[in-house]
């Protein structure tokens, strides 16, 4: 189990950290369309359309990192003042009841939708668009395998936690 963790959250550190490279150049392109937009009165959509392109997959495929770091929203209220075993059913039960079946039910869903648009070769239907809209769309579902998987390393570490091992039974 400790080697499935590892690599499972080996793949979210290493996902998170490469794309966090597109924020830097995400701020570029929007001071790039904002000046060309102001300064010299012109924009072009294919400015616009990278900045939510970009927006998007920094978005996506950071999801599994923002977990495995604890970043993700919650409701702290009652989550803190528990015990460590308290919190780790909280995770565990949270990953196996809604994370799990919550992204099944994204990769079951987008599916069809990437496959059509790979089929199609789809891109952007606005004149000066971006081409490809159909890798962007692939990261969907790319997303939620990775977050179902940085989520059953979440789940594998909480039943660690729960499940006392055998030095620890009296």
């Amino acid at each position: 189990m400790q080697l499935f963790i590892r690599i499972a959250e080996g793949i979210s550190e290493a996902t998170g950290r490469a794309v966090s490279a597109l924020s830097v150049l995400l701020v570029a392109v929007v001071c790039f369309d904002v000046f060309t937009r102001y300064a010299l009165n012109r924009s072009t959509v294919a400015a616009q359309e990278l900045q939510w392109h970009l927006f998007s997959v920094l978005f996506l495929l950071a999801t599994a990192y923002t977990l495995k770091h604890d970043k993700h929203v919650r409701v702290d209220i009652f989550y803190n003042g528990l015990s460590e075993k308290g919190r780790a059913w909280i995770d565990l039960l949270g990953v196996l009841l809604f994370l799990t079946p919550f992204c099944v039910f994204i990769l079951i869903g987008s599916w069809n939708y990437v496959a059509n648009s790979f089929a199609i070769q789809e891109t952007s239907p606005d004149p000066g668009g971006l081409p490809y809209r159909y890798l962007l769309k692939a990261c969907i579902p790319l997303a939620y395998a990775l977050l179902l998987l940085q989520g059953w390393a979440m789940a594998a570490k909480s039943a660690a936690k729960i499940i006392p091992s055998r030095g620890e039974r009296a």
